[in-house]
């Protein structure tokens, strides 16, 4: 006899007919075919060797998240992605990305007062699967940019491992690592102190897309100063970095 209790009925759906069916019979068929896309963006994404682009045109995403806590792995989930394509050291402001998640939790008080986004907002805010699919086709192949990369990394690879069994396979660089490697003796490198120095006006803090848009300001600046260290590749770039 057959085993059709859900674990039994994938493993049955999959030896019949393969992931796709197996999937779909677990989820709703909208989810499976994010999953499918999601899957599919991030085989993709390894194929191509990056190292040889030119940085003064290369397309990457400053992108960020706002979230309930600070760890995936404790509960804490992703309640909004922001993002803007830059080419080079423009700033693409019409090529943007920007949407709340429902976190399917409690959003905590201080999270409320830091980020504006309220429990009421998100209710009806699309699942996380939605959202992470729509924010991949969006990044497409392009290089993602983030300021201190180690938050945004970690809430990005725990929702595509939860949502689709995948890892992140887009390479990010850290805007923060960068200011590092430029002003070594720099103690502040806080994205804060770092839009202070570079006079990039403050819209508002903690709101995805305004924090990726100020990120993106900053790249740009910095893309200015790495030209005239004569470094002109993104390969250039990371053996540069690999020292801080």
């Amino acid at each position: 006899m057959k085993d059709m209790r859900p674990a039994g009925r994938m493993w049955h759906l999959y030896k019949m007919g393969g992931l796709t069916p197996a999937l779909t019979s677990m989820f709703n068929v909208q989810s499976a075919q994010q999953m499918a896309f999601i899957r599919s963006m991030l085989k993709e994404q390894r194929k191509d060797s990056l190292f040889e682009i030119p940085l003064h045109s290369m397309e990457i995403v400053v992108f960020d998240l706002e979230t309930t806590g600070f760890s995936p792995y404790n509960g804490d989930e992703i309640i909004s992605f922001g993002g803007v394509s830059v080419i080079g050291g423009e700033v693409q402001r019409d090529k943007a990305f920007y949407s709340m998640v429902n976190p399917k939790r409690k959003i905590p008080e201080e999270i409320v007062k830091l980020t504006g986004i309220t429990n009421e907002m998100v209710a009806d805010a699309p699942d996380l699967i939605v959202v992470l699919s729509d924010f991949l086709e969006f990044v497409q192949q392009r290089i993602l940019v983030a300021h201190a990369t180690g938050h945004d990394k970690n809430f990005l690879n725990s929702a595509l491992w939860r949502t689709s069994k995948v890892s992140l396979s887009h390479r990010v660089l850290d805007t923060m690592m960068i200011a590092k490697w430029l002003m070594p003796k720099r103690k502040n490198l806080s994205l804060d102190s770092l839009l202070h120095a570079y006079e990039i006006p403050v819209t508002t803090r903690h709101h995805a897309l305004e924090d990726s848009l100020m990120t993106a300001e900053l790249w740009s600046r910095f893309m200015e100063e790495i030209k005239s260290r004569n470094v002109d590749t993104l390969g250039d770039l990371y053996a540069l970095l690999s020292h801080h």
